[in-house]
Order: C-alpha cells, then structure tokens, then sequence
C-alpha cells in the first residue's frame, strides 16, 4: 500500500474549516493520513492545536508566525511561541519566512519576525517550516545564519529558479513541491526543476485549499484543492522525475515521517 503525508494544509482557512471532518476522512480513503496542518500566526497556531488534539494520530501542526503577519510580533510574541511550539502535537515552527511578493507586512518586520522564530527553533531544538516568495536573497542568507543549530528546515511550496535550488539544497534544506508543477501557464519552469531533488530531500504537499492541480482529469468541480488530490501530485512528480510513483511516494513519505518527527504508521514503516 502507497502512503502519503500532506505536509502543508491550510485546514483552518475559511474555505476549509467548515469541513474538517470529511477532509480528513476522504484524505484518508486515498492513503493521505496524517496531515500537517499549518499555523499562519499566533491566535491561529493555538486554534491548530486544539483542532490536532481532537484528532489524534490524523493531524498535527506547525505553531509560527507567517511573513504576512510579520507585523502582529511584538515582545512577547517569541515567549507566547515558545508554549505554543512545546505542545505534544506541534511538529515544527512555521511556517515563518519571507514574502517579498506582496509586502502585507514591511520587508524589516517580515526580516525580524524570520530571524527570531528560527532562533527559538534553534533554541527549542526544532524543525522549521519556511516559506519564501520573490525573497530569496534574504531568505537564504538569514537561513544560512542560522542553520548550523537548527536540526532540520524545509522549504515548502518551492517555486524559485534552478539558482535558487542549488543554494536551498546546498543549505541543506528539504524542498516541498505543490501542484504548481501541474499549471501549464506558470509551473513549467519549476517542473524542469523537479528532477534535481534529491531523493531524501523532497516532500509532496498540496498547500490545500490553494493550489490545485489544474490538469486533474476529471477536473473537480470546486477549485478548492484538497489532501486527498495528493496522490495525483506525486505522480506528477514521480514522471517528471522519471521515477515510479510508487517509489517517489515512499521517499517522500520517509522524509516527511523523518522530518517531522512521527511516528511510524502501523500499515507501513517510516524506515522500511
């Protein structure tokens, strides 16, 4: 049996939260279990521990502060992380970064804010889950500050360039691949990319409920992407790479159970 982690849902987004209960229940009819969902600030990362709680084994949480909110950290904001970030269900910090793209916070704040949850991800011994967009210069080189303490760090929803990568996966970072890869007017550039993932640094996410695959046959009839569409990503991926789906679904699976820190499946082993 093919097995699968979503490593980034946004299941608390307005267009999913309503919900929950057959998202993760359809996600798991395609394998796709468990899910990582993801805390975008504060109020929302407590909001994700709770949800997770309620569903023990099926979801767990990053707890962070998204450049897009950058602006809300103030000084008691790495204290009230910190708590956060030591819940039983909480599996990473994030997702913290940079987005250049849209400036919904300063470029300054968005700099501090990265730099102070990467610090406390040093601190607390945790992974991070990272986000940059059109920011790269600055991204790598407050990651590269930084990423001699940190144990791991993930990339997710890449869509640099090929320059970009090579800097990303010489930092040592797992790259996460989208369904970007599957838009005809915009992914080609990264699917070119794809191929020179390593194997034990690659991750298939959906970023759900952004996202979807816009070659799915037969095409949803929601344009809300979903865990379960996972499955279909990967196999994107897996001829891209030329490899056999089932192949790149167990490397991914491995690397996320890795990452994360979870624990193995009782159907298949995180180390098989």
């Amino acid at each position: 049996m093919t097995q699968y982690i979503d490593i980034a849902v946004n299941l608390l987004s307005n267009r999913l939260k309503h919900d929950i209960d057959n998202i993760i229940n359809d996600a798991a009819t395609q394998y796709v279990s468990p899910l990582i969902v993801i805390g975008s600030d504060l109020d929302e990362s407590a909001e994700a521990i709770t949800l997770c709680q309620q569903y023990p084994h099926k979801l767990y949480c990053t707890t962070g502060v998204h450049p897009h909110n950058a602006s809300s950290w103030d000084q008691h904001s790495k204290i009230r992380l910190a708590l956060l970030a030591q819940q039983q269900t909480v599996v990473a910090i994030g997702e913290c970064g940079l987005d250049y793209n849209r400036d919904f916070s300063p470029r300054s704040a968005q700099r501090k804010t990265f730099a102070a949850q990467l610090e406390l991800a040093c601190e607390l011994n945790m992974p991070v889950l990272m986000h940059c967009r059109e920011a790269h210069n600055d991204f790598i080189a407050i990651v590269n500050e930084y990423r001699a303490q940190l144990p791991n760090a993930l990339l997710h929803c890449f869509t640099g360039n090929k320059n970009e990568l090579i800097e990303c996966l010489a930092a040592d970072l797992y790259i996460g691949i989208t369904g970007w890869i599957c838009d005809e007017r915009r992914g080609q550039d990264l699917a070119q990319l794809v191929p020179l993932i390593p194997n034990n640094r690659i991750m298939a996410e959906t970023d759900s409920p952004y996202l979807l695959p816009r070659n799915m046959r037969p095409k949803p009839k929601s344009s809300k992407n979903l865990p379960q569409y996972l499955p279909y990503i990967v196999e994107q991926m897996a001829n891209l790479r030329q490899q056999l789906p089932q192949t790149l679904a167990q490397a991914c699976y491995k690397n996320s159970c890795d990452f994360f820190q979870l624990p193995a499946s009782e159907n298949i082993s995180c180390h098989s």
